[in-house]
């Protein structure tokens, strides 16, 4: 349950400093689409557990922890009751918690603010 809670504390201090900033929300819609997408997954792989069918490796669940989805993991974790007791798992996935926190952090800095418009704008260009 502290893992809910921390996910929905950096969720809401993520869409606070975005609102600050004048920014579109859109850090805080991909960590939404994100952590869709990766319950969507630890619930996949739940379901192929009960099965005993082929599972999702436990490298794509820390990679969509790592890009975003780890608040939609850890609702996963404590609603599914999945991959909430290996502690190798566990030791792994807030290391990816952490290095995910840092990121933002800096995309949230002036630099990092510069760099993502940057990237948003050449991948809106790109398209048109």
């Amino acid at each position: 349950m502290t893992a809910i809670i921390i996910g929905g504390v950096f969720l809401a201090a993520v869409g606070t400093a975005e609102y600050i900033i004048h920014r579109s929300f859109l850090l805080i819609t991909v960590y939404g689409i994100v952590s869709l997408v990766t319950f969507i997954f630890y619930a996949l792989d739940k379901h192929a557990a009960r099965k005993g069918a082929w599972r999702i490796p436990e490298a794509q669940l820390h990679l969509l922890a790592l890009i975003g989805g780890w608040p939609g993991a850890t609702v996963a974790q404590h609603t599914l009751r999945h991959k909430s007791k290996k502690a190798s798992f566990r030791f792994v996935f807030w290391i990816t918690v952490f290095l995910n926190g840092a990121a933002s952090i800096w995309l949230l800095s002036p630099e990092g603010i510069r760099r993502l418009n940057a990237l948003v704008d050449a991948l809106l260009n790109s398209f048109s």
